[in-house]
């Protein structure tokens, strides 16, 4: 199968190349760049797109993140027809999964979702070819959008609860990473678990060390992290960490 990987989307080389092609249909699997509509609508049947949440629902980049992090027990993914607005386009076919109460994003992406979404991305392209495929509009009126997951909102707030706290770390499981500074450094948490029990320690303080982690007291409970990242280190478990 040819390869073309043109620095951008929007370089006239797409275009034309995507023309020369003479294309059936147009699959987006895997979309991390703006996509021009005379690039997407050249296919003589459009184009089709995966996206990692049920639509309308998480519409933008961090789709599993926000997911996690809002502590939703199912989510899904969406093959839409793809159209000049950001996740916008009707529907083509979803599937649904549950999200288990401890999963990461990484998790929820390469064990459930990346498998699913090749199926189902073949599926549609099946669908499409059969002159079956459905074009099922959106209700925008329920349409959500959440900022990239990135170093900006990365940073966890203490005062936070407890769940909300641990949802947050996993949600950030394994980028950007939660992040909090210890000691004049800052420091990404990774592999977290929740800990119900009560306590008066202030939020943040650390309550034990062991070989298994460092646990740290929240509102509401308490968050027990196993593994953690710095400059200096990179990532390490936790013994490790504590020994630095």
């Amino acid at each position: 199968i040819p390869i073309f990987q043109p620095a951008h989307m929007k370089n006239p080389e797409a275009y034309d190349r995507m023309v020369s092609l003479n294309a059936d249909l147009g699959v987006l699997a895997f979309v991390t760049d703006i996509v021009p509509a005379k690039v997407f609508k050249a296919p003589k049947l459009g184009s089709i797109c995966y996206h990692p949440s049920i639509l309308p629902k998480y519409r933008g980049s961090s789709a599993i993140n926000w997911a996690v992090i809002n502590g939703e027990t199912k989510t899904g993914l969406t093959i839409f027809w793809v159209d000049e607005g950001i996740d916008t386009g009707d529907i083509l076919l979803q599937k649904q999964i549950e999200v288990g109460p401890g999963e990461t994003t990484g998790e929820v992406y390469f064990n459930k979702l990346y498998p699913m979404g090749v199926a189902a991305t073949a599926e549609a392209v099946d669908l499409v070819a059969k002159g079956k495929a459905p074009r099922i509009p959106q209700d925008h009126s329920q349409g959500t959008y959440d900022p990239p997951c990135d170093e900006k909102v990365a940073g966890l707030n203490w005062n936070q609860p407890a769940r909300q706290l641990f949802n947050f770390i996993r949600g950030c499981d394994p980028q950007p990473g939660a992040g909090t500074t210890f000691r004049g450094e800052k420091v990404k948490f990774y592999n977290a678990a929740f800990v119900e029990e009560t306590h008066a320690a202030q939020p943040g303080e650390i309550l034990a060390i062991t070989d298994k982690g460092i646990k740290v007291a929240a509102p509401g409970g308490a968050i027990l992290i196993t593994r953690f990242r710095t400059k200096d280190l990179g990532k390490v478990k936790a013994p490790e960490f504590i020994q630095a």
